[in-house]
């Protein structure tokens, strides 16, 4: 009995140790924290974007991407309805046994179908490129290897970096997901 019971505390043992020894090392970290975003796309991924957060650095240019649109057109869909009634039988009965006696009465139920159905075509204007702003930093975040990364930003925060001075300290945060500038 002790044999067994000394073999199970061993095992135990041995796994304490292993998570301690992983929790130590940051295996054991579950809180999901990433690198702080550069701006540079490193591909196409499925996993979501990281949670944005504010970056930091000076000022270097500002590019504003205008919206574009094309005309174009599509089918023009309207809704036809068709209307129709049907007879309902309906019964009652009452009574038993020898006595049982139905009774039968009709009625109309009125009834309107509608659906969509294409109507010849309508012209829109198709959004080619969505407007975008972007800032571009030198001394990201402090580092001074990252220099002239490009963030794309919301427009009060691109009015807000456009009045300050070249080569200022400006700090925003950045909008994502990050398709580029």
């Amino acid at each position: 009995m002790f044999g067994t019971m000394g073999g199970r505390l061993g095992a135990v043992g041995a796994t304490a140790v292993l998570l301690a020894a992983l929790a130590a090392c940051g295996g054991g970290r579950t809180s999901g924290t990433a690198a702080p975003h550069t701006g540079a796309t490193s591909g196409t991924s499925s996993a979501p974007s990281p949670a944005p957060e504010p970056v930091h650095g000076l000022k270097d240019t500002l590019r504003h991407v205008t919206r574009r649109t094309t005309p174009a057109t599509r089918p023009h869909l309207v809704q036809r309805c068709t209307t129709g009634s049907h007879r309902v039988r309906h019964s009652s009965t009452s009574g038993t046994g020898s006595h049982r006696r139905t009774r039968t009465w009709y009625t109309t139920d009125h009834y309107r179908d509608c659906r969509k159905v294409r109507s010849g075509t309508e012209t829109y204007r198709k959004e080619i490129r969505p407007e975008r702003w972007c800032v571009r930093l030198d001394h990201v975040n402090g580092n001074r290897k990252q220099d002239d990364v490009w963030f794309r930003v919301d427009r009060l925060d691109y009015d807000r970096v456009l009045d300050a001075d070249d080569h200022a300290r400006v700090q925003f945060t950045p909008v994502f997901p990050d398709t580029g500038c």
